[in-house]
């Protein structure tokens, strides 16, 4: 019954290419077509690129855009995970923020996985929003192979070679009246009518109160994350870091966000809720109605470290009227309980005169901030 002899097993021709030992496999060349072995890997290569691209339009997401249809104009912002450029998408003006983390090189293959599924957090989110102060999502992908970057003065062959194929980019209505952050710098030393703060105080909260009812807590609340169309309707924007909030607020913990901006349990790693959005919309309303930075002779770590033991907040100006200066107060108190909701905000902020000034005073203009004439500010 045994064909071979000790470590011999079946012969080398009904094998075909050779015989097998316990120690060594044996191949006959003259039996190795190697012409036919190209074909067949040929072969298969071509059926996994088959496959691979016949099973990509089965997995589309619905927010997912025809790269065909966008064209790249030219960069308008840097950000620090990628670059925002002005662009069209089916005629559409669009701002496409382009994601190249991770493709780099200095990225692990967890950062860079972590970073994808932020990405794809990021647009589950926006994807599903409809709101006059929310800046309108487009579209967007998980790969830019197809997307063409024109060339730029900093290179002299384009930057597309330099895109990574693997990076990710999002689509976003195009919005010509830049950031908030941007409008409050140019207007530091004018300041802004109240009527004015107040309009963009309303559209900030009424964005956020939005936001908070769909169970979505931003975490960047910040000046920079706003934007003004040409009417200077402020609409919130970057959802870098937003995410769906917890039913226990046990799971969302971390320090995230812009320092200076922070709230305190967010400083110090504890749990929190909306109520760190809350906090920031306070600061945002104390630098709409000062245009200016808050705690700008203080270093990073000062600030975190003030405003956690020391209570620190900004300064409030005399001049401000008490019904906004409460509200600033009660939206970053330390205790996250007795901040108010962001729709009690809206109604506290639509509850507000403005038709006998009271905002802040010009630079030119200081010294009469402190005086008690019924029409203050602008």
């Amino acid at each position: 019954m045994n064909s071979g002899g000790e470590g011999g097993g079946p012969d080398a021709k009904s094998m075909g290419v050779g015989s097998f030992s316990n120690k060594e496999l044996f191949v006959r060349a003259d039996r190795i077509d190697l012409k036919s072995l190209d074909v067949q890997l040929e072969k298969h290569l071509s059926r996994v690129w088959s496959r691979d691209r016949t099973e990509a339009p089965r997995h589309k997401e619905e927010w997912e855009i025809d790269l065909s249809k966008l064209e790249i104009r030219y960069v308008i912002a840097h950000g620090t995970y990628g670059t925002v450029y002005r662009s069209v998408y089916d005629g559409q003006d669009v701002a496409v923020k382009l994601l190249d983390w991770g493709e780099d090189g200095f990225a692990t293959n967890a950062e860079t996985a972590a970073l994808r599924a932020s990405f794809r957090q990021e647009v589950a989110v926006w994807h599903k929003l409809d709101h006059p102060n929310v800046t309108k999502f487009v579209g967007a992908s998980m790969g830019t192979s197809e997307l063409k970057i024109p060339p730029t003065n900093t290179s002299n062959n384009g930057n597309h070679d330099s895109i990574p194929s693997r990076a990710c980019c999002v689509v976003v209505e195009y919005l010509p009246g830049g950031t908030l952050k941007q409008y409050l710098i140019k207007n530091r030393k004018r300041k802004l009518a109240y009527k004015v703060v107040i309009q963009l105080a309303l559209d900030l909260s009424r964005g956020l109160s939005y936001l908070h009812s769909r169970k979505i807590v931003h975490r960047d609340v910040k000046t920079e994350n706003m934007l003004l169309d040409s009417h200077r309707n402020l609409k919130i924007a970057d959802f870098g870091v937003a995410r769906v909030e917890a039913q226990n607020p046990k799971d969302m913990t971390g320090e995230t966000g812009t320092l200076g901006y922070m709230a305190p349990e967010v400083l110090e790693g504890k749990p929190y809720n909306r109520r760190c959005d809350v906090y920031s919309f306070g600061i945002c309303l104390w630098e709409i109605y000062c245009c200016d930075m808050p705690y700008p002779d203080l270093s990073f770590a000062e600030v975190s470290s003030a405003v956690v033991r020391q209570n620190l907040r900004p300064e409030i100006p005399r001049c401000c009227p008490s019904s906004l200066s409460h509200i600033m107060r009660k939206c970053w108190d330390g205790n996250p309980e007795k901040r108010p909701d962001m729709a009690e905000v809206v109604k506290l902020l639509e509850a507000i005169d403005t038709s006998k000034g009271g905002g802040m005073i010009p630079d030119d203009q200081a010294s009469g901030c402190f005086c008690f004439s019924t029409s203050r500010g602008p």
